[in-house]
C-alpha cells in the first residue's frame, strides 16, 4: 500500500445551509442532529460505489454525495450490541489513516478493546508463527481500503469485520457497515466517540443517560498545521 492511500485530503469539505433537512426533527438521534451535522459524519466524497447506495441521501450540487445520518445511526446501535457481546481485549480496532489512529487509540482505552494503529503488519492476525501475532473475535477497521491488508487477513481466518465506509467504498471482506465519512477528523472522533459510549452502555457500564469520562475532543486527532493540519 503507497503513502499516497493513507494521506489525508488537503482540506474537509465544508458543508451548507440545507443540510439540517438531511434527518427529520422528530427523530431520535444519538447526539443531536446539529452536533452530527457540525462534525461533518455525513459528508461523502464525489464518487459513490453500488454498494454504499443504500447509504446516500442525495447528492449535493457541487457532486459531493452525502450520507442518510438516520442509517449512520442505527448502524452504530446495531454494531454496538453486536461488538457488547465479545470480551473487551478480543476487540480489535485497526487504523492505518493519520486521523482515524488518535480515535481508534481512543475507543481501545475506554472500552478494552485492542489497538492496531498505524501500518498494519502483514501476518498479524494469519501468520501463527508471528511472534506478536493476535487472535482477536472481531476487527473494526477505519477504512476498508486504506486497511485493506487487516480486511483481507481477517476475511482469511474468519474474524467477523465491522468497517466505517464513505460513498466510495466497497464491502469486500466487511461483515457489517457503519456508513460515515471516514476521512474528516471531527468526523472519525464522533463516530468512535458514539461507538464506545454506545458499547460501554450496552455492557451496563454506563447508564444510558451517562457519557464516557473522555470527551469528543478527546477523540479527535491533534494535528499539527505543518504535518498537514488544514
Amino acid at each position: 500500500m503507497s503513502d499516497e492511500e493513507i494521506k489525508e485530503p488537503a482540506e474537509e469539505e465544508k458543508k451548507t445551509e440545507d443540510e439540517t433537512e438531511i434527518i427529520p426533527a422528530e427523530e431520535e438521534l444519538l447526539l443531536p442532529r446539529d452536533t452530527l451535522l457540525s462534525a461533518g459524519i455525513h459528508i461523502g466524497t464525489r464518487m459513490k460505489t453500488g454498494d454504499m447506495q443504500q447509504f446516500i441521501y442525495r447528492v449535493r450540487p457541487d457532486g459531493l454525495f452525502v450520507l442518510d445520518v438516520k442509517k449512520t445511526d442505527d448502524r452504530i446501535r446495531v454494531a454496538a450490541k453486536f461488538l457488547a457481546r465479545f470480551e473487551p481485549a478480543k476487540i480489535a480496532a485497526a487504523a492505518t489513516r493519520l486521523y482515524a489512529q488518535e480515535p481508534a487509540k481512543k475507543f481501545c482505552e475506554i472500552t478494552g478493546a485492542t489497538s492496531v494503529i498505524g501500518r498494519f503488519i502483514p501476518g498479524l492476525l494469519s501468520n501463527p508463527l508471528y511472534p506478536n501475532r493476535i487472535e482477536p473475535e472481531v476487527l473494526i477497521v477505519s477504512d476498508p481500503r486504506a486497511d485493506f491488508q487487516a480486511v483481507k487477513e481477517a476475511s482469511s481466518v474468519g474474524i467477523p469485520v465491522i468497517a466505517l465506509c464513505s460513498t466510495d467504498n466497497e464491502f469486500f471482506g466487511v461483515d457489517l457497515v457503519i456508513p460515515t465519512n471516514n476521512k474528516g477528523r471531527r468526523a472519525l472522533a464522533v463516530i468512535y466517540w458514539l461507538l464506545a459510549r454506545q458499547i460501554l452502555r450496552e455492557r451496563g457500564e454506563l447508564p444510558p443517560d451517562k457519557d464516557p469520562p473522555s470527551a469528543i475532543d478527546d477523540f479527535e486527532a491533534k494535528i499539527a498545521r505543518e504535518e498537514g493540519e488544514t
